[in-house]
């Protein structure tokens, strides 16, 4: 996992960095840069869950909107028969811009879902492995 976490913090820093030339890089680079930090302390197996509620509540939010905007991918799917999003470099079109950050989103929340279980399953097995061997211990005080 930890791997996987360096690949997303390269991936979202390098994504935030593209976002300097986008028409609103003051939402985007902050939201991949959040993203890269959480995945940044996962790789140190740093689970802070406020922090994770506040980005899995932004996406998500963000997300919805993106989705049902006039713009958004709902009509990137219906009016515009799904059109090839990765055509050129240059969103010309509305909706394929938003489709586009949908997706970004939807990284977003692959890896924080992802870390999110994994870190609750290495939680749930340090204190396993806490429980027993405070068990141990107890039994041979006895």
């Amino acid at each position: 996992m930890k791997a996987l976490n360096i690949f997303f913090v390269v991936l979202f820093v390098l994504s935030a960095a593209l976002q300097y030339n986008d028409p609103d890089p003051y939402i985007w680079i902050p939201l991949y840069l959040y993203g890269a930090f959480l995945c940044y302390k996962a790789t140190q197996k740093v689970y802070s869950k406020p922090l994770y509620i506040l980005g899995f509540v932004v996406y998500v939010a963000y997300a919805v909107f993106l989705f049902v905007d006039k713009n958004g991918v709902l009509s990137w799917m219906q009016d515009h028969d799904a059109e090839n999003i990765v055509q050129s470099m240059k969103a010309t079109k509305p909706w394929i811009e938003e489709t586009r950050e949908f997706f970004g989103l939807a990284l977003l929340l692959i890896a924080l879902t992802a870390n999110i279980v994994w870190l609750k399953n290495v939680r749930r097995e340090t204190s396993d492995v806490r429980r027993q061997t405070s068990d141990v211990r107890r039994d041979m005080k006895q």
